[in-house]
């Protein structure tokens, strides 16, 4: 249930990756369903946080720029910019020692743990994770656009790889930190 909780939560970016690409309608299109899916998510409470905000920036200028301006510029960056700005948001949060998944792992932990060191470490640990991931997406982007040594998919293919490992290690991590914590408790 975790991990479908963790789609829901990257949704008007996933919808975005699967819809905006193979053509500038494509694009035009995923950019929309993006910004409503993330205006709607934040109504309803679905969608909160950095991973929020940033959304609705990112989707609201990149929507502007390329549903209304056609600024080619934009579109021909567009992998750089989604992945950058993800990057860019998911490492302040580990800076200001306010990881994004804090905001959704709430919703999982008893409150009375909100505040120990070790929910604030696992919390770390793995919104630093998506912020690797993110950052290495921003490259891969980058190279894919300036250098082009793989194909199309090959590019892909990392990027999804890594994308899922984020996942898992989102959903194992703490499930792994509760085994342990529960069979150092019984151990006593």
């Amino acid at each position: 249930m975790q991990f479908l909780k963790l789609l829901l939560g990257f949704a008007p970016w996933l919808a975005f990756l699967f819809i905006a690409h193979g053509s500038l309608f494509r694009l035009k299109v995923g950019l929309i369903v993006a910004l409503l899916l993330s205006i709607v998510m934040g109504l309803m409470k679905l969608h909160r946080g950095v991973i929020l905000w940033v959304g609705l920036v990112f989707f609201s200028v990149s929507t502007l720029a390329v549903v209304w301006l056609e600024n080619m510029w934009t579109m021909r960056h567009m992998g750089i910019l989604a992945n950058s700005a993800m990057a860019l948001a998911t490492w302040y949060t580990v800076a200001v020692k306010r990881p994004f998944t804090m905001d959704y792992a709430r919703d999982n932990t008893p409150q009375a743990l909100w505040s120990e060191p070790a929910f604030l470490r696992t919390n770390m640990i793995i919104t630093s994770a998506w912020a690797a991931c993110f950052t290495i997406n921003a490259v891969l982007a980058w190279h894919k656009m300036s250098r082009h040594d793989l194909p199309d998919w090959g590019y892909e293919a990392i990027s999804y790889t890594f994308m899922l490992l984020c996942a898992l290690i989102s959903t194992w991590y703490p499930a792994h930190l509760k085994r342990q914590r529960a069979a150092s408790g019984s151990a006593r």
